[in-house]
């Protein structure tokens, strides 16, 4: 029988429901809620078997099995726990929440309904990631110590400075919108999580742009275009802008391992690149999608030398983040079924969003460093057994 499907929020993300929409092959979106009427009107007409309401009651009142959250980041928190609450099972977009009593809650929330919570951190799906997590489950650079990243966001003026994502009361900042993904990557790769953030970020460019308008009613691919260049020539940017477009923070993580992040929204290029290093090599991305390299050195050289190895990032099927998020929804879907352990974590998702929100509190102080508060052991157990409680003797 298929699991039924809601989707909360149907915009940019709602392209998930191409992996969803499986009728007949064991998933089915059945209920879609937005306030937006031109939202509706789409869901409609992708989706005309589903009941479309504006009412996240009467979505969550439908019988649906599970639902997705796929809403601007402000909203993620209170609609997962109204789900939570209801009994239904959550998938909710990255990153899990802007405010970190929040997310907090979130987690808590899931283990007292027992409500399964599944958050959307597609990157550790990405077969370029895989592979480099593989080298390194393999030994080949030995026990990791550094890891380094770079994230050129080409495209950041178009799809981070014309509608909310602008507005730090939407979003906290870039650095944890954009950053939740990457630095959940540096905490997968590295096998820890960090305790302590320092940052520094500037709003360098977009600031300066005086040519403003309200795009209320309109979504990015309406404005995107690789010809908006250079960046200084961008018309449109949304009211406000109070984020940062260019940061970088550095990170400790517990065993001693360091780490560090660099974003900039105003490159010509828009790929990320990772460096990881360890006591035996290093492996470090060059591109990030299928027919990339991801090079590793693992012997001496007396200075700059081609990599010892060298592998190529393999294709995988789907169109979404280089197939990512077809792998991403079959987990969710597994695990609404039948539980257990999954690749994603919401207690990794909510490390990522303790340091970004931290970091950028960091670099909205004077750069000091901040220690990131821990969860309640139990708490993390939970999820670590895959949202099962021990049974009571």
């Amino acid at each position: 029988m298929d699991l039924t499907i809601g989707i909360i929020g149907f915009g940019a993300r709602a392209t998930l429901r191409e992996e969803v929409h499986r009728p007949g092959h064991g998933s089915r979106i059945t209920a879609i809620c937005d306030p937006s009427e031109r939202a509706r009107d789409d869901a409609r007409r992708l989706l005309p078997d589903a009941f479309v309401t504006d009412s996240l009651d009467e979505l969550l009142a439908s019988g649906i099995d599970a639902v997705m959250v796929l809403t601007p980041d402000d909203t993620h928190a209170a609609l997962s726990i109204r789900a939570l609450e209801a009994g239904v099972a959550v998938f909710c977009e990255k990153p899990l929440a802007i405010d970190l009593a929040d997310a907090d809650a979130m987690l808590e929330t899931a283990r007292r309904t027992g409500s399964r919570l599944y958050i959307g951190h597609n990157m550790r799906h990405m077969p370029v990631i895989t592979l480099m997590r593989q080298l390194i489950q393999d030994g080949r650079i030995g026990d990791v110590k550094a890891v380094w990243v770079r994230h050129f966001v080409g495209h950041g003026g178009d799809y981070y400075f014309k509608d909310w994502h602008a507005d730090r009361r939407r979003t906290t900042g870039l650095l944890l919108q954009k950053g939740a993904h990457d630095i959940d990557i540096i905490h997968w790769l590295a096998g820890a999580y960090t305790e302590q953030v320092a940052a520094m970020g500037e709003l360098s460019v977009y600031g300066d742009i005086t040519d403003r308008r309200d795009r209320t009613g309109e979504r990015m691919p309406d404005w995107f275009s690789v010809d908006n260049w250079p960046p200084t020539s961008l018309t449109g940017l949304n009211p406000v802008i109070d984020v940062e477009d260019i940061s970088m923070v550095n990170m400790r993580l517990s065993g001693g391992i360091l780490a560090s992040y660099q974003q900039c929204h105003f490159t010509p290029d828009y790929w990320r690149n990772y460096t990881v290093i360890g006591t035996e090599g290093r492996i470090e991305n060059v591109g990030d999608t299928a027919g990339s390299e991801v090079r590793l050195w693992n012997r001496r050289h007396r200075g700059a030398a081609d990599a010892d190895e060298t592998f190529i990032v393999p294709e995988a099927e789907g169109a979404g983040h280089d197939g990512a998020d077809a792998l991403l929804v079959a987990e969710f879907l597994r695990f609404v079924r039948d539980g257990g352990v999954t690749e994603t974590s919401p207690v990794a998702a909510r490390e990522a969003v303790a340091a970004g929100i931290l970091a950028t509190e960091s670099l909205r102080g004077d750069g000091s460093a901040i220690t990131i508060p821990e969860l309640d052991a139990d708490l993390v157990a939970y999820f670590e057994r895959g949202q099962v409680e021990v049974a009571s003797v």
